[in-house]
């Protein structure tokens, strides 16, 4: 077969045009300091790609995650640190007010303290964090607890078919609503009965007072693993607490109340004392598991960069020598080229 000069003309030029595009390869890996700049590079590290970045993401969401957790428990321990303080406030006032040396007008101001001591508790029963009540369980939209609505209500209290009794529940207006042990059916105030067949079991509860959702609220740190970031608030702000309080509160101020009858109140103080250390220590207990997901994300997060970086990113010093290497053969192939592609007559004559 014969070579002619368009031949050789367009082979050279082939060849150059095919330097230009791999040095521009290399140019481009060396700005963008990626192997890969678009699926046609490699179909196979662009989807691996896809995958180790997906892994990053979510690592990261769940570190942001870990960071609201932290800031539940945080003021959440706070709380209770502060509850412990004035649960043990009140342990002392009543300790001194139980002295027989106490007066009836020593014990009034005792007890002005601790009246004081227990609208600080609501206020901490009342606590929120990002516009959200941290004591109230999953319903973090309302406040738990209201003093004023303490002595409106009544505990909870069940009723069966086979052992009826009265039970009085007070609304907020004062109103009353009596359950009638003969008929089995509620009396409102003024005598007029209402019909309530009662089934197997029926269960009446205060709810006005003191909430009493014990739903945790949870919040996800890593795949399928929810943590419950909220202490259980009937163990802490209980309505018994605040009723044993109020409760105390009146006996210091009855004139007839003896050391004695103040001395027998020191075990319900004990008791709540407990509840609140032992909510502390199960907050204690949800920080250490916390921390120990923060370390395993952290080593995730390395794990997940290490995988993306390997499969993305170019060895710097290599691809410096192959572009030198590059630019070296692109030069020649244009000298060679230069010598072949004759741009004038006199130039081929030669």
């Amino acid at each position: 077969m014969r070579v002619t000069q368009s031949m050789l003309s367009q082979n050279s030029l082939k060849h150059i045009q095919n330097n230009y595009q791999k040095l521009g390869k290399l140019e481009e890996q060396l700005y963008t300091g990626k192997k890969v700049n678009r699926p046609s590079d490699d179909p196979v590290a662009a989807m691996k790609g896809v995958n180790y970045r997906s892994q990053v993401t979510a690592v990261s969401q769940y570190q942001r995650n870990l960071g609201e957790v932290y800031n539940w428990m945080d003021n959440t321990e706070s709380a209770l640190d502060e509850t412990n303080k004035i649960i043990q406030r009140i342990r002392d006032l009543t300790v001194q007010a139980s002295s027989d040396s106490y007066d009836a007008g020593q014990r009034k101001n005792v007890a002005s303290e601790i009246e004081q001591l227990r609208n600080q508790l609501e206020t901490i029963a009342n606590t929120k964090v990002n516009n959200k009540y941290i004591f109230n369980g999953s319903d973090t939209t309302n406040k738990p607890v209201d003093l004023k609505k303490i002595d409106q209500n009544v505990d909870i209290s069940t009723i069966d078919a086979n052992n009826a009794k009265n039970y009085v529940l007070f609304d907020e207006k004062g109103s009353q609503l009596v359950w009638n042990e003969a008929s089995n059916a509620f009396k409102a105030q003024d005598g007029t009965e209402i019909g309530f067949p009662i089934p197997d079991s029926f269960v009446a509860k205060e709810k006005g007072a003191v909430a009493s959702n014990a739903e945790g609220v949870k919040i996800e740190v890593s795949a399928g693993i929810h943590l419950d970031v909220n202490s259980k608030p009937q163990n802490v702000f209980s309505l018994d607490l605040f009723k044993d309080i109020g409760n105390l509160i009146d006996k210091l101020k009855s004139p007839d109340t003896t050391a004695d009858d103040l001395s027998g109140e020191l075990d319900m103080i004990d008791h709540h004392h407990n509840n609140v250390i032992s909510e502390m220590a199960d907050i204690g207990a949800k920080s250490n598991r916390v921390e120990m997901v923060e370390s395993r994300l952290g080593n995730q997060e390395i794990l997940a960069k290490t995988m993306m970086s390997n499969n993305e990113d170019i060895d710097a010093e290599k691809v410096i020598i192959e572009l030198t290497s590059q630019e070296a053969l692109h030069r020649a192939s244009l000298a060679v080229g230069a010598s072949i592609i004759q741009p004038t007559l006199m130039d081929f004559l030669r």
